[in-house]
């Protein structure tokens, strides 16, 4: 299964770049991460718990950086194992391109899925793969970013500590 997108961010490429290299930051974008440590150079342990369909599970696993070219463009690869749910494995080639105003991060994703997960039917796994990779770009997209100007307090708050971990740096 693959698919692509894009999105514009309201900050420079190097800010983009340094939120894709920080575990607190991947942990904060990608949808039920309980747990990630690690570096980019070694990689990155990761605990995530989903729901796919019927099927809930906690997948252990590991993601990897290559192809790093600071501050363009890198390819994330990701494989976990979700016990007797299956497996799931993907990798990301993502650009970062300046324009007025900011970044445009592109994206180009491709995904597998075994075991249970599999026999769930294509349409089911394509949509919440989709769904993951939004929620992802857009999580990042936030936490760079900051709240919006319309937003609830409380949940501003949650918003925009990296740009206020990067002001106080």
């Amino acid at each position: 299964m693959q698919m692509s997108g894009e999105r514009e961010i309201a900050a420079d490429r190097e800010t983009v770049w340094a939120a894709l290299m920080e575990p607190e930051v991947l942990k904060e974008c990608v949808p039920g991460a309980q747990e990630v440590t690690g570096n980019p150079q070694d990689g990155y342990e990761a605990t995530v718990t989903q729901k796919v369909g019927p099927v809930k599970a906690t997948f252990k696993g590991m993601v990897t950086f290559s192809e790093m070219t600071q501050p363009e463009s890198l390819r994330l690869e990701g494989e976990g194992k979700g016990g007797a749910a299956g497996f799931a494995k993907g990798a990301a080639d993502v650009r970062l391109e300046e324009v007025e105003g900011g970044t445009k991060l592109s994206y180009d994703v491709e995904a597998k899925v075994g075991g249970k997960l599999a026999q769930l039917g294509s349409r089911i796994v394509d949509g919440f793969a989709k769904k993951m990779a939004d929620q992802f770009f857009s999580n990042l997209e936030e936490v760079i970013e900051g709240p919006k100007e319309d937003e609830p307090e409380e949940q501003a708050e949650k918003k925009g500590w990296l740009k206020r971990m990067i002001s106080k740096g």
